[in-house]
């Protein structure tokens, strides 16, 4: 095994033997909750996870029609996002199917519209984010280089506030870097989600990524696993462990609990997070080069 996989592998038991260290998300979500521009009401529910995961940096969303009345108009060819809302009608006006929930002689009735993000639409001045948090960000060169380097990567998407990798649409979505709080937990975020990508059938191929898992079940824990010991091996290769090491540790002691601390699951993700670091490094070309320079002499 690699030395730097030697080392990382005994650092993070080393910590997971200490307890659990107190994990935070890395990034502030203040700058991108979502909101409607013109009634400046937050959405909420499952609106939130539906708006921050689209690909926009603002957190600004409007009605086609509150577009127009603004003297704005929404790009040629743009798409909206559905956003949904629960509405109170008189018992009268609602369907059978519609009478369970009875309150004050009226039922809810669900409904959804469309919205545009403020980056979608022409004409319209978007107002500076509430509480705008912009941390100073100074690229890694080693770390960039390992991302550009990776074979056949997915498109990198940055906005909103999530990081996710998408394995139907084959994409990772990230926070823009300026919202992280140092370079090297941005970077450590960006090889996490792309230690998920190399489960995809075009790379090293996954069980948790090419069979379907829902969160907190076993496959999605240990494909949690996988994912964060890559992106604390691609860190260590990086040179930027000692920053970001403690909170990989403390991420991959929370999902150790969901797998009842089987600490031998451990192993073996260490195992297919090894692979798949090899493969973002593109080591296997260097060592079939290698290979083909030693059988030529």
């Amino acid at each position: 095994m690699c030395k730097v996989y030697d080392v990382i592998n005994s650092r993070i038991m080393e910590l997971l033997g200490q307890g659990t260290v107190p994990w935070r998300k890395t990034w502030s979500t203040a700058i991108n909750t979502p909101m409607n521009l013109v009634s400046k009401k937050k959405y909420r529910g499952i609106n939130v996870f539906i708006l921050a995961y689209m690909p926009y940096s603002s957190p600004y969303w409007m009605t086609f029609k509150q577009v127009q009345d603004k003297g704005g108009k929404v790009r040629k060819g743009e798409k909206s996002t559905p956003v949904i809302f629960w509405k109170w009608i008189d018992r009268k006006d609602a369907d059978d199917a519609e009478q369970e929930d009875v309150r004050n002689g009226k039922v809810p009735m669900l409904r959804y519209y469309n919205v545009f993000n403020i980056e979608q639409v022409e004409g319209i001045t978007a107002p500076l984010a509430p509480e705008t948090i912009g941390n100073p960000f100074s690229p890694i060169h080693r770390a960039q280089e390992i991302i550009a380097g990776m074979p056949l990567p997915p498109d990198i998407r940055h906005g909103g506030n999530k990081a996710c990798y998408s394995p139907m649409l084959d994409y990772v979505k990230l926070p823009t870097p300026e919202a992280f709080e140092s370079p090297e937990e941005y970077y450590s975020t960006a090889f996490h989600e792309l230690t998920h990508a190399t489960g995809h059938a075009c790379r090293v191929g996954r069980k948790g990524i090419l069979e379907p898992s829902y969160f907190g079940s076993h496959e999605y824990s240990k494909e949690e696993l996988v994912a964060e010991m890559g992106a604390a091996f691609l860190c260590g290769h990086a040179g930027i462990e000692q920053r970001t090491i403690e909170n990989s540790a403390a991420y991959i002691q929370g999902w150790l609990k969901a797998l009842k601390n089987d600490k031998t699951l451990l192993i073996h993700a260490a195992a297919q997070a090894q692979k798949a670091a090899d493969y973002i490094l593109n080591r296997r070309e260097v060592e079939e080069d290698h290979v083909a320079d030693d059988s030529a002499e």
